[in-house]
Order: structure tokens, then C-alpha cells, then sequence
């Protein structure tokens, strides 16, 4: 038990356990106060989610939304591991999934292009976005939060101006894709038919398990990632080994970018959802993404279940009973959970520093028996 604990992967699938149940009975405990009648019930509809449904086809449809919904998710959630990898937080994903989000809708109902180059321009404008946050850190030593944090907010009302001119007159919204474009929509490949003919599971979902891989595969086994993680650790020490320490930066930053950029086209090109042209805040993908990166213990495999786990919650809460508790009641009990996932490391150190601590008390108890086995011996 004690050799498994030591081991990294297991260290984070029991943190990320821990910050779950924490999550939920914090949530369970704030419906009590509210009211105690309706709790029990409430929380565990936000557990099962689609599994509410009483009828397979329908549970399979909900399953279909949820999952959607979470590759743009896990993009997210890729873009901010891959920067922290190489030691750099990544908060701007949020205005890279908003440019791209931008480029693709405005491709698609302007300009009327295919789903293929909307999702490559996604990309472009979510690594351009990224590209000046590297060449900011690089080159003028700003720091890549400060930089992140305003661009998002300068992507947000940039991408509210240019959406206004392919919105509904009569609405905030941007025109329905399935309406004006049909070719910008994602190909299906047969996927809806297995999720209750649910159309808006798309190519994003083999697309993003797919680059999940691709981005483990990068980092753990190739030259690229052990010099980018080798910038990122020491800079310094990399620049004397021959490494381009500056560009590796600004890779690194284009490479996160333009993964939250091709997040927002694999939700948006699936026509699921609109965007609203007169929203004030930012989408909470890219900040989620942030939860869902250290849920899964940084790794890009543990990120696939945190994505999916975190959009299920998120989804669950809509079944929350709206006779005893407000519909936000929902939003709250995601973001406790959400709020408490930025705990894993921490609780990994915690338990490395007690496996460190029952080590060496066993190594001191061990010490004394053998010294007073030889001093018996001696007498």
C-alpha cells in the first residue's frame, strides 16, 4: 500500500478523490442550510446527471450534450498543462478560446467557409493571441498572468464588435450556423447515431482525445518537450546549454493558445450553442480549464477524466430542484468542487511529507531494535 502511494499517478488519482467528496458534501452541507427537505435529492441529481432520465435513448442524448461540451473543455485544460509543463500559467486561455471562438464563428457566417479552415483559423487566432503573451514574457519581461488577464478582456469586447455584424436583428446572438452555413457544422462520422442521434457529437470528440495523446506523447518522449520543460525549469540553464530559450517560450505559448483557440470551433462549429454579443465576462471554459488541468494531475490523460467529470457536475446541476433552491444553487455547487480541485498538489505534498515522515520513524525504530539487538549480543 505504502510503494503505491509513492507512485505519482496514484498520488493524484487519490487527490483529486479527495477534493471530489470534499466538494460534494460541502455542496450537500450548504443545501441543508438552505433547505434541509430537498437536499439528499438535489445532490444526488447533480451525481447522476443524464442518468436523471428514466429512458436509455434519452440519458444517451444528455450524455451526448455533456460530452460535447467537454472536449472544448479538455483543449482548455491541455493549453494550461502544456504552458505550466514549461513552467508558465497560462490564464490567458480564456481570451485564446474567445479568438478563436471569434475567428471561427465570423469564417463560418461571413465569409461562409468549410469547418476545416474556420477550425485552422480558430487555431491561428488562438496562437497569434498566445504568440504576443511569449513575445511580452520574452522580450520585455512581462509577466505572462498580467499580460493573459488583459488580453482577455481586450479579446472579449474585440470579439463582441466583430461578431455584431453576424448577429439576429432582433436578438444578441450571431446567426445560426445550421442556417447560414451548413458546411462550417462538424462532420458527425456516426457518432450521433450512438448518442441518440444527438447531432452535436461531432469529429471533436475523437479530434481532442486524439490530441490529448499527442500532447503526453510531446512532452514525456520527444526532444521538443524535454527542451521546452528544460526552459521552463531553469531558463538560464538552458540558454548554456544551446537552447533558444526565448522561442521556446513563445512555441510554448502559441502551442497553448492555439489549443483553446481549436477548444471554442469544436464547440461553436457543432452549432450547440451561439455567441451573445453583448455578454460581459469572459467564458468560464478557459478559467475551468484551469481546474480541470490540476484535477488531473497535470497529466494529459488524467485531464480527459477531470474534463469529463467537471462538465458532468456542471451539467448535473440543471436537475437541481427549483422548488427548494434558486437555479444558481447549481452554478455554486460546480464551483465549490472547481474551487477545491486547486488543492491536488497540495494534498499530494501533504502526503509525501507524511510517507517522508513514517519512513523515518520506522528507519529510527528499526536503528534502535538493531542497537539493541547488538547490545544483548555484546553482554
Amino acid at each position: 500500500m505504502k510503494k503505491a502511494l509513492k507512485n505519482p499517478g496514484v498520488q493524484a488519482f487519490v487527490a483529486s478523490v479527495i477534493c471530489i467528496l470534499l466538494g460534494l458534501l460541502i455542496g450537500y452541507i450548504v443545501l441543508l442550510f438552505i433547505n434541509p427537505e430537498g437536499a439528499a435529492e438535489s445532490i444526488l441529481n447533480v451525481i447522476k446527471n443524464f442518468f436523471t432520465w428514466s429512458k436509455p435513448k434519452t440519458q444517451l442524448k444528455q450524455f451526448g450534450n455533456t460530452l460535447s461540451k467537454t472536449m472544448p473543455l479538455l483543449m482548455c485544460s491541455l493549453s494550461i498543462l502544456f504552458a505550466y509543463k514549461v513552467g508558465l500559467f497560462n490564464i490567458g486561455a480564456a481570451g485564446q478560446y474567445v479568438a478563436g471562438a471569434c475567428a471561427c464563428l465570423y469564417a463560418a457566417l461571413a465569409w461562409g467557409w468549410g469547418w476545416l479552415p474556420c477550425m485552422l483559423f480558430a487555431i491561428l487566432a488562438g496562437g497569434v493571441l498566445g504568440a504576443v503573451v511569449g513575445i511580452l514574457k520574452s522580450y520585455c519581461n512581462v509577466n505572462e498572468v498580467i499580460s493573459g488577464i488583459m488580453l482577455n478582456w481586450i479579446s472579449l469586447y474585440t470579439a463582441n464588435t466583430i461578431l455584431a455584424k453576424v448577429k439576429e436583428v432582433a436578438s444578441p446572438y450571431t446567426m445560426y450556423i445550421t442556417d447560414m452555413n451548413p458546411s462550417a457544422l462538424l462532420p458527425n462520422l456516426g457518432l450521433d447515431k450512438l448518442f441518440g442521434n444527438n447531432k452535436y457529437v461531432t469529429l471533436a470528440v475523437p479530434l481532442a482525445l486524439v490530441i490529448a495523446i499527442a500532447v503526453s506523447v510531446i512532452l514525456s518522449r520527444t526532444k521538443l518537450g524535454y527542451e521546452l520543460k528544460a526552459t521552463g525549469n531553469n531558463k538560464n540553464a538552458a540558454k548554456y546549454a544551446g537552447m533558444k530559450e526565448n522561442q521556446n517560450i513563445i512555441l510554448t505559448l502559441v502551442i497553448a493558445g492555439g489549443l483553446a483557440g481549436l477548444g471554442a470551433a469544436m464547440l461553436y462549429l457543432t452549432g450547440y450553442m451561439r455567441w451573445e454579443c453583448t455578454q460581459s465576462s469572459v467564458p468560464g471554459m478557459g478559467f475551468n480549464g484551469i481546474a480541470a488541468a490540476f484535477l488531473g494531475g497535470l497529466n494529459p490523460i488524467g485531464a480527459i477524466f477531470a474534463s469529463f467529470f467537471i462538465q458532468h457536475i456542471t451539467d448535473g446541476g440543471q436537475y437541481v430542484n427549483t422548488n427548494f433552491y434558486s437555479s444558481q444553487i447549481s452554478d455554486l455547487i460546480s464551483s465549490v468542487i472547481i474551487y477545491l480541485c486547486g488543492f491536488v498538489l497540495f494534498i499530494k505534498i501533504t502526503m509525501n511529507k507524511a510517507i517522508t515522515r513514517n519512513e523515518e520513524k520506522a528507519a529510527q525504530k528499526l536503528k534502535a531494535s538493531d542497537a539493541k539487538a547488538e547490545k544483548g549480543g555484546v553482554q
